[in-house]
């Protein structure tokens, strides 16, 4: 590690060393400025490349991209003659010839209209062959191309393929840097679906691109140690009609279908758009797990199976008003639903003692759906950037769960069944103002409320131990927990020469009162378990750009972020298990503080890019699972979540893209992070059938999990329309309190023929090539075992997308929020 972040400091001081020696070049003297436009829409082009290149040899000299509202100025231009040239991806390039001398030293070339180039015209919001990836100031966005789309055919299959994220693939559980703490939202905002979950229920054909956020700014919210990743999903606004098919199938021992219908119709002051995508599978997965115990006779093998038939749907409606230059409306639906079958089940074998085998299988039928409805006003003043915008936002969430339980063995529990019926209620009020204070500064402002309640019904017809009266009915818990949040930003910024320093400040005021009200139904006693925590906090955050050259740029970060607990952490109804083991919420879990500070530097060179960072967390009151004995059974262990001591993680990244020919690019990225964590493991100092409460032993672990991460994508343009692609992904071992889990890495290989002069596309993609993707560990604590997982990861899949109509892409910007809970999750 320590040579690793030298090479790092070395890299960098490297550079600083050749910057310091042009400092005394001749005297930069010129500025041009101006203001790029769409030549149909006359609305501005954001981010279009601004290039000045040598008249006489045409080598790029410097360069600037446009900002949110088309604009550009550059300055400190050596005397010369040059190539101006701006460019942006499907119009045509501009260009123009101009001189920079004593006498003419400032040029304002006013409005540049760009004109969309002929192919563009024929399709709607063209989805690229292959994926790329932009540094923007606070987050890396990778925008979703056709081989991303046909990696699998949910979210959740496309995130092992980005820089820094991975996804369990038992459980879906997505982590960033190393950490589960990171925030998930689509299209800027909140969900009442686990993470997990929608991760699953969103096709990945629905998928524009996704935002990596890993040190966002007091303007967001300031949950998610990691950070925040956004999905945001096709949005057309072409004029006319237009729209775009895709549907893929994906095989291994069961089928995958997957397709999305992309439509809009945009005249006059009207856009009216909307989305339809589905994800119909069913999906084998299971796996094994082995433990073994000084006495023989108490060895056992854990063999588990399950099945998920799931039917996702999602629907998305939205309509723009533009009612004149200065004033926009516009209002959005999305609409989820599931329809989830999940069958499984665990064989339990002694194999020196085949009468306590067990056998476990369980049944679940699941009926959810999510509503959203957003609606947002903004109104431009006359000074340009100048603008406030309002947004509300309502997310309605239900879902009823039933599950059948059934056992089987000579010692096996009771048969029973189960139903937990959910509701979550979510509303989200922003009030935005941003003002530029001339050409260099600007000032946001904003406030913002979320109100947001839970409700949980579980009941069951087994039985559960207690500690006094033995076997009793297990009580039906009445899970009531609410929590509302308000908050007020500012953000102030300023641009000098080659630096940019921006600098915020949030302050909330969070309420959070909640009760678990259990009931017996034998002889109709109720406790109430009631829980309050009020609390406000600061969030101050600090960003600093440094580009010397259009080559080189540098950024530091800071900003201090909490992870308030999960409903899943928090909760005291039990979230699954098995014969063995379980997991239940700690009511009393308090939220954890991280100062998070990170440093990155980006290096532009002839045909790529490359990105290298370092970040440092310091993290306060850490959640983490605890792992106790069951008093009722010796042989099983309860999973909960607790409080420690503050700890530490750090880690470096790096990040590139480089094309050796003209028909081949290459996208690789490299990560590895380091994190103490700390936990308390309850563990048995005697064998589990002659032990009492006073052999077990509390025993507090403290782990340091180094881990690395390797990706790298190929793309290989054989023809104009034949390409072929290779990904490979390496993910080190690494050390956690429960588990260490082993190396785990692929190779998928895919190819892709367009037709109908680029509106359409074929792929097909051959993933795991060699059949190595599973996820395998071993473990000492509470008993030495080890296991391994597999699914269906070897699939071979076809996808087929169709682009029709005329126009081109204009979509209304949206402000962006993010998720803010703490998700929780088990051992599997």
């Amino acid at each position: 590690m320590r040579t690793v972040l030298s090479f790092l400091i070395l890299f960098a001081s490297l550079n600083n060393f050749s910057f310091a020696n042009t400092a005394n070049e001749d005297l930069r003297i010129g500025t041009i400025s101006g203001k790029v436009l769409d030549k149909t829409l006359k609305q501005p082009i954001p981010y279009a490349n601004v290039v000045l290149k040598n008249a006489a040899d045409g080598s790029t000299v410097t360069g600037a991209i446009t900002d949110d509202n088309g604009n550009f100025e550059i300055e400190k231009i050596k005397a010369g003659k040059y190539t101006f040239v701006v460019q942006y991806i499907g119009y045509k390039p501009y260009s123009k010839t101009l001189e920079i001398s004593k006498k003419n030293r400032k040029h304002n070339l006013g409005t540049i209209y760009l004109e969309e180039e002929a192919q563009a015209l024929d399709g709607v919001e063209v989805v690229a062959e292959r994926s790329t990836i932009e540094q923007k100031v606070d987050r890396k966005v990778i925008n979703v191309g056709k081989d991303l789309v046909t990696s699998g055919p949910t979210a959740s299959d496309i995130m092992n393929n980005l820089p820094s994220v991975n996804v369990d693939q038992q459980t879906g559980a997505i982590s960033m840097r190393g950490n589960a703490n990171v925030r998930v939202m689509i299209d800027g905002k909140m969900s009442n679906i686990p993470a997990a979950d929608l991760l699953k229920q969103i096709p990945s054909s629905s998928i524009k691109s996704i935002e990596l956020i890993t040190n966002p700014s007091a303007k967001y919210n300031p949950e998610g140690m990691s950070g925040i990743i956004n999905i945001v999903l096709h949005k057309n606004a072409m004029v006319g009609f237009n729209g775009s098919l895709n549907m893929s199938l994906a095989y291994q021992d069961r089928a995958k279908f997957n397709s999305a219908l992309n439509l809009n119709y945009r005249t006059g002051k009207f856009n009216i758009y909307g989305n339809y995508g589905n994800n119909i599978s069913k999906n084998e997965n299971g796996g094994e797990v082995t433990s073994s115990y000084p006495n023989p006779d108490e060895n056992r093998d854990q063999i588990f199976r399950f099945l998920d038939n799931r039917k996702n749907h999602l629907f998305k409606v939205g309509l723009d008003v533009y009612l004149n230059d200065k004033n926009t409306l516009s209002v959005f639906t999305n609409q989820r639903l599931n329809d989830g079958k999940f069958r499984g089940g665990t064989d339990i074998v002694y194999p020196n003692q085949a009468p306590l085998n067990q056998r476990h299988n369980f049944r679940n039928l699941s009926d959810n759906a999510a509503s959203q409805y957003n609606f947002n006003y903004k109104r431009e003043f006359d000074k340009e950037g100048h603008n406030i915008e309002l947004e509300a936002d309502y997310n309605y969430f239900d879902s009823d769960d039933f599950t059948f339980q059934r056992f089987s063995g000579n010692n096996a529990q009771p048969n029973f069944d189960e139903d937990i019926f959910k509701t979550r209620k979510r509303f989200t009020g922003n009030l935005d103002y941003v003002n530029p204070l001339g050409k260099s500064m600007k000032l946001e402002l904003g406030a913002e409320v979320r109100l947001f309640n839970s409700l949980e019904d579980y009941s069951s017809t087994g039985t559960s131990i207690d500690p006094v009266e033995g076997s009793i009915p297990t009580p039906s818990t009445n899970f009531d927990y609410t929590r509302n949040i308000y908050s007020a930003y500012a953000t102030f910024s300023k641009k000098w020469d080659k630096w940019t320093a921006q600098a915020g400040i949030r302050a909330e005021q969070v309420n959070v009162e909640a009760e678990a009200l259990q009931s017996r139904r034998d002889n109709e006693t109720e406790t109430l378990i009631p829980f309050e925590n009020d609390y406000f906090q600061v969030y101050p955050s600090a960003f600093i750009t440094y580009t010397p050259s259009e080559k080189n740029n540098y950024q530091f970060s800071y900003s201090r972020r909490v992870d308030r607990p999960g409903l899943g952490q928090v909760n005291p109804i039990r979230e699954w298990s098995t014969p063995l083991i379980s997991q239940v919420g700690n009511l009393n879990l308090q939220p954890q503080f991280t100062n998070s500070l990170e440093l990155n530097y980006t290096r532009n060179f002839k045909g790529g890019s490359l990105t290298s960072g370092v970040f440092y967390r310091l993290i306060n009151d850490e959640i983490n699972q605890v792992l106790f004995v069951d008093r009722t059974d010796f042989r099983k262990n309860i999973i909960s979540n607790d409080n420690f001591n503050d700890t530490n993680a750090y880690g470096i990244e790096l990040s590139g893209r480089y094309r050796p020919t003209n028909w081949w690019s290459i996208n690789a990225s490299f990560d590895l992070y380091t994190q103490t964590q700390t936990g308390i493991v309850e563990a048995l100092t005697l064998s589990p059938d002659v032990a009492t409460e006073a052999d077990i032993e509390l025993r507090k672990t403290e782990v340091e999990n180094t881990t690395y991460n390797f990706r790298m994508f190929n793309n290989f343009k054989l023809t104009k329309k034949l390409s072929l692609s290779a990904f490979g992904m390496y993910r080190g071992p690494s050390e956690t309190l429960q588990f260490n889990p082993k190396e785990m890495y692929f190779v998928n290989l895919g190819a892709r023929y367009s037709f109908a002069k680029g509106k359409g596309t074929i792929a097909f993609n051959f993933n795991d090539v060699f059949d190595t993707m599973k996820f395998g560990f071993d473990t000492e604590l509470p008993s030495p075992a080890v296991g391994e997982f597999r699914w269906e990861s070897r699939t071979i899949t076809a996808n087929l997308s169709y682009r029709f109509g005329s126009g081109k892409y204009r979509a209304k910007s949206r402000k962006q929020r993010d998720k803010n809970e703490k998700q929780g999750g088990g051992l599997f």
